[in-house]
């Protein structure tokens, strides 16, 4: 391949005719001439005196031109013959070439929106790319789903389709193939209304996991904050390049947003994808380490992230980084908001420690474009301090891992200890979840919408593996099984793994049919993991980041168990969308609207010697608002045999709704007409009992080890 370098003397910028702001690659700039065939170039390295930048004017033919002008560390120029498609990075000035650009690591634009890679010598070389195209988005808007009525489904691009049959073969893994009428159909049948994507930005493989033969497949190894991950896409759009690989996931919006399902990015704004320092830099190592990352007292990095390397968010300019990527995925994608990968860091002040009013997320709360948006953090990281639920400000809602464990707990744990004859816990932690953990919440200002609630992630057991296994099988991730958590609080019921003994199986299907009732009935925000509908198993791997292949795909080649599994999740979430709209708006958010009113097995007002017995594991709920037209009941047995429970009479849910203080004495209570019409059990076989009205105060048979759910 032949190179050509020159291009110096037209290359050269001056400050009449460039600006340090906007960074990256820009066309057309505030208050520079527009000049044909020429761009504004400016990057932040304040690790180097002087920058070139290395440009590729036709296949195999690149040149070179210094950015001559340099305020407060950023480099900056106009250059000339930089076009879209061209690729680009950029090298310290004086400091020798190890070989001919295109066959070694060109430092990469931390603001390029657009990034491909090249094999060189067993290893990838990256470039950034400049884009600089339109998308026509027609007259579709973002839906802009209120928190109350939002429901998350938590998905891999690539392994949402990849085994799909009614998606063309070409278009399986792919954006085009997340956004093709066949899945879009899926996710609105099953009730969902926002999808959150695994990370989307260009990301890179560890070199361990290259070693291994194996990839990220979870993608958190960030090396591009404005690009798309490439891979993702089509083959024909790799092809015609950076640009169509942005249209390509631009529609993929664009369809989702048609059927009004939002789309919420992951992303990983805590540490890098640059290697160890005796790797080749690939960006922000070698324009200004000191800088872009945490140091301590030795120089070495400061790892509240366990990735190896953590990002200064004490720096104002890397808040900025954040905050011009954020919004131009919102600009540019329209997507409607994001989670945080391991959010503390990016609050952590330059002692370290977390700030609920750090500088990011004052300005984030600012941001005219940001406000706008659904703002999800993880609230933990692996730093001094790291769990921080329930501490983010308002504006924010928290990934409940409080939620998480406790509903396992309960299901799981407690299920295998009363199986065992021991004592399977209070039922408080349970109801604290139930109301959407809202004393953890309201001393940060916010309501239970502010929880996040969820029984899995991509990261731990499946929800059909938490019900079959309770070790960690992770051998495939070629560490010896010394990688991910070994506290997963699961149920094997008896048998570690797969079995064809049908009564195992029956005993682990209606255990994650409760956790998924627990989950679509709780008060907050519920969020599903890609799969759990459907009965999906990683054969016990509780860390599948590396394993980019079926045991991570979703196959949907559904038996009986989960089709039942899929109709079931089904029903919930229709169930919960109709009662949530006979409530009024600002259910269940004021807590002067809306009750929860707690019952024992007879119909009583639960007592604090019942909340606290271990052995109480049957309580009732009753929940509902003053100004709405339905109340609903759960009935909870959590015991290993049926129960005979009595509904509550109407006397006793007036006098209980008036002990709240929250002017609840006139409540629609059921009366000896309305009573409570079973609508829904995770039982096997609900039988005549659905559809019955039980007048209140008589008797129903709740089945072991059940939910009833009962319109009120």
């Amino acid at each position: 391949m032949e190179h050509v370098i020159g291009g110096t003397t037209a290359g050269s910028a001056s400050k009449r005719d460039s600006r340090p702001l906007p960074l990256g690659v820009r066309h057309t700039v505030s208050g520079v001439p527009d000049i044909p065939d020429a761009v504004n170039v400016s990057v932040y390295a304040p690790g180097l005196p002087a920058v070139d930048v290395y440009y590729e004017t036709a296949p195999g033919h690149w040149s070179t031109a210094p950015l001559t002008d340099t305020v407060l560390g950023i480099h900056h120029g106009r250059v000339y013959g930089l076009r879209p498609g061209s690729r680009y990075g950029f090298w310290p000035r004086g400091r020798s070439l190890p070989a001919e650009p295109g066959s070694f690591q060109l430092l990469l634009d931390p603001y390029g929106r657009g990034i491909e890679a090249d094999p060189v010598q067993g290893s990838q070389v990256y470039y950034s790319v400049y884009t600089a195209g339109d998308f026509d988005w027609g007259t579709v808007r973002r839906p802009h789903t209120p928190w109350r009525d939002t429901v998350i489904y938590e998905a891999h691009v690539r392994g949402q389709t990849m085994l799909h049959p009614g998606i063309p073969e070409e278009l399986r893994g792919t954006y085009a193939g997340m956004g093709h009428p066949v899945m879009v159909q899926y996710l609105q049948d099953l009730g969902i209304t926002a999808v959150e994507l695994l990370p989307v930005h260009f990301h890179a493989d560890e070199l361990h996991l290259q070693e291994l033969g194996l990839a990220n497949y979870w993608g958190y190894n960030t090396l591009g904050f404005f690009a798309p991950h490439d891979a993702y896409a089509t083959r024909a759009a790799r092809e015609a390049g950076a640009q169509a690989v942005q249209d390509e996931l631009k529609g993929m919006v664009k369809s989702l947003h048609e059927a009004g399902i939002e789309v919420l990015l992951d992303v990983v704004y805590n540490h890098t994808a640059e290697g160890e320092p005796d790797q080749p830099a690939l960006s922000w190592r070698g324009l200004g380490d000191e800088t872009y990352y945490r140091h301590g007292p030795d120089g070495g990095y400061v790892d509240t992230t366990g990735c190896g390397n953590t990002l200064d968010f004490s720096e104002p300019r890397i808040i900025q980084l954040a905050l011009d990527s954020l919004r131009y995925w919102v600009q540019e994608y329209h997507v409607d908001g994001f989670r945080f990968d391991l959010a503390p860091t990016l609050c952590r002040g330059a002692d370290g420690r977390f700030d609920p009013r750090h500088p990011f997320l004052v300005a984030v709360a600012a941001d005219s474009v940001l406000q706008d948006v659904k703002l999800i953090s993880e609230p933990w990281d692996v730093g001094p301090d790291g769990w921080q639920t329930g501490r983010f400000p308002q504006g924010w809602a928290d990934w409940n891992d409080h939620f998480r464990d406790i509903v396992r707990d309960f299901w799981l744990r407690g299920q295998a200890d009363v199986a065992a004859g021991r004592e399977g816990g209070s039922l408080a932690r349970l109801a604290d979840a139930l109301a959407g953990s809202a004393e953890l919440f309201v001393h940060s200002g916010r309501t239970p919408l502010a929880s996040i609630n969820f029984v899995t992630a991509h990261d731990g057991f499946t929800l059909s593996d938490l019900t079959m296994f309770e070790r960690k099988h992770n051998e495939a991730n070629g560490e010896e099984n010394r990688d991910g958590t070994g506290e997963n609080r699961s149920y094997n019921h008896g048998m570690e793994g797969p079995t064809d003994d049908e009564r195992i199986n029956a005993a682990r299907s209606l255990t994650a049919r409760n956790l998924m009732a627990t989950l679509t009935m709780s008060l907050g925000v519920p969020m599903l993991t890609a799969g759990d509908e459907i009965g999906r198993s990683q054969r016990g791997n509780n860390n599948a980041y590396c394993q980019d292949n079926e045991l991570s795909w979703l196959n949907w080649n559904l038996d009986d168990a989960a089709q039942r599994m899929l109709s079931t999740t089904r029903e919930l979430l229709r169930l919960r969308r109709e009662y949530l709209a006979s409530q009024p708006y600002r259910f269940p958010a004021d807590r002067r609207q809306s009750f929860l009113l707690w019952f024992d097995q007879e119909g009583k007002p639960m007592t604090p010697e019942q909340w606290s017995d271990p052995a109480t594991r049957v309580v009732q709920v009753l929940i509902g608002s003053g100004d709405g037209s339905l109340n609903g009941l759960m009935v909870l047995n959590g015991t290993l045999s049926d129960v005979e429970v009595r509904l509550p009479d109407a006397p006793t849910v007036r006098s209980a709704a008036a002990e709240t203080g929250n002017g609840f004495e006139d409540i629609s209570a059921p009366g000896e007409s309305s009573g409570y019409e079973l609508v829904f059990s995770t039982a096997s076989d609900p039988g005549e009992r659905r559809g019955q009205i039980r007048p209140s105060g008589n008797t129903d048979l709740v089945p072991a080890n059940s939910i009833s759910l009962y319109r009120a």
